[in-house]
């Protein structure tokens, strides 16, 4: 009989932690983000536009003053851009590319934000700007930052 209530409790327990603990792929195959950005900047709306043609749902929320926005998930003001999006616990500041959105999620740093400070040239939503060298910035839980990604030569 206690091998019995044991075999059912451990077979409970693993249906539980599937459900509570999904894997890192169950939470990356979803692929949603919620966009704030301003009504009147178009390079935003290109920006969405490359996130969903790399996958992603994007829900897109007009606010007329980002700084709020900003504040509330963690991302200093010397970082900002012109658009924040928020996927799980983290906020992706400005025209950051999708593969790097990706490489976050897969790698699950400790960490606030993904920012690419700016409009950058050839960036994501940015690419009729030209195009110069820039790099994302991984905004750490104290809000220093360091390098995460280099783009068009960096």
């Amino acid at each position: 009989m206690p091998f019995q209530a044991t075999s059912r409790r451990a077979v409970l327990m693993t249906g539980l932690s599937a459900v509570a603990f999904p894997t890192a792929a169950t939470a990356q195959g979803a692929k949603r983000i919620t966009v704030y950005k301003t009504p009147w900047c178009g390079c935003c709306g290109g920006w969405v536009d490359h996130l969903r043609a790399a996958g992603w749902t994007a829900e897109v929320r007009e606010v007329e003053d980002l700084a709020p926005v900003r504040a509330r998930f963690g991302v200093p003001e010397r970082l900002a851009s012109c658009h924040t999006g928020v996927v799980g616990r983290y906020a992706i500041e400005g025209h950051v590319p999708s593969t790097d959105i990706d490489r976050l999620l897969r790698e699950a740093p400790a960490a606030r934000a993904l920012a690419a400070p700016g409009m950058p040239a050839g960036s994501p939503g940015m690419e009729t700007a030209g195009r110069e060298p820039y790099v994302t910035l991984l905004v750490l839980s104290d809000g220093s930052n360091r390098v995460f990604g280099r783009h068009n030569g960096a």
